[in-house]
C-alpha cells in the first residue's frame, strides 16, 4: 500500500473523485460529514427516522450537484445549510409556524442574575433535555443560534421572521430552559 492512499485526502479531492463519478469519492465525504450534518438536523426534527431521511434528501441532493460545485471554501457548511434549510421545510410541511411577535419586547438582557447564570450552566443533560422539550419554533431557533452558530440576523430570514421576533422567541426559550432547570433542581 503506497503511502499516497494512507494519506487522508482533501475535500476538494474528494469533490474532484466524485465529479469523475468515482464511488470512493461519495462513500468517503458521506463518511465524513455524515455524522455531524445529521447531528444538526436532529437538532431541529427530533424524530430520528425524520432526521435521517433529511439526512439522505440532502446528500443525494449534494451529490447530484455536485458538477456545478466549483471553489468550494468549507463543503461541510454548504451541505450544513442544505441540511438546515430542508429540516426547516420539513418542519414548515408539518405546520410548524414561526410567528412574527414584534410586539412583545425583551429588555436588553435585562440585570444579571447570577443565580439564573448558574442555573443555566446547570448538567449539560439537564440542558439538552428542556431544549428537546421546547415549543417547536423555540427549539429551532435555541439550535440555530446556539448550535449551528447562525446569527439571528440570518435565521430571521430563513424561517420568514423578523429579527426582534428571533431574539423574542430566544429570550423566551432561554425563560423556559431556566425553568425548567429550576424545577429539577427543586424536585432533587
Amino acid at each position: 500500500m503506497s503511502l499516497a492512499s494512507i494519506e487522508k485526502k482533501t475535500d476538494l479531492e474528494l469533490i474532484a473523485l466524485c465529479q469523475a463519478n468515482n464511488d470512493l469519492g461519495y462513500t468517503e465525504l458521506y463518511g465524513k460529514y455524515a455524522k455531524r450534518i445529521y447531528n444538526s438536523i436532529h437538532r431541529i426534527v427530533s424524530h430520528t427516522a425524520e432526521a435521517e431521511d433529511i439526512l439522505q434528501e440532502t446528500f443525494l441532493t449534494v451529490f447530484n450537484e455536485i458538477d456545478k460545485l466549483s471553489n468550494v471554501v468549507n463543503f461541510e457548511a454548504w451541505v450544513k445549510r442544505i441540511a438546515i434549510n430542508r429540516a426547516i421545510s420539513h418542519l414548515r410541511k408539518k405546520k410548524i409556524e414561526f410567528s412574527n411577535s414584534d410586539t412583545t419586547e425583551i429588555a436588553a438582557e435585562e440585570i444579571y442574575d447570577v443565580q439564573e447564570n448558574e442555573l443555566f450552566e446547570t448538567r449539560v443533560e439537564d440542558v439538552r433535555n428542556s431544549i428537546e422539550n421546547l415549543p417547536q419554533g423555540y427549539k429551532t431557533i435555541v439550535c440555530l443560534y446556539l448550535f449551528e452558530n447562525i446569527p439571528q440576523e440570518e435565521i430571521g430570514a430563513m424561517l420568514g421572521i423578523s429579527h426582534n421576533t428571533v431574539r423574542t422567541q430566544y429570550h423566551r426559550a432561554k425563560k423556559k430552559v431556566l425553568l425548567s432547570l429550576k424545577d429539577k433542581i427543586y424536585d432533587e
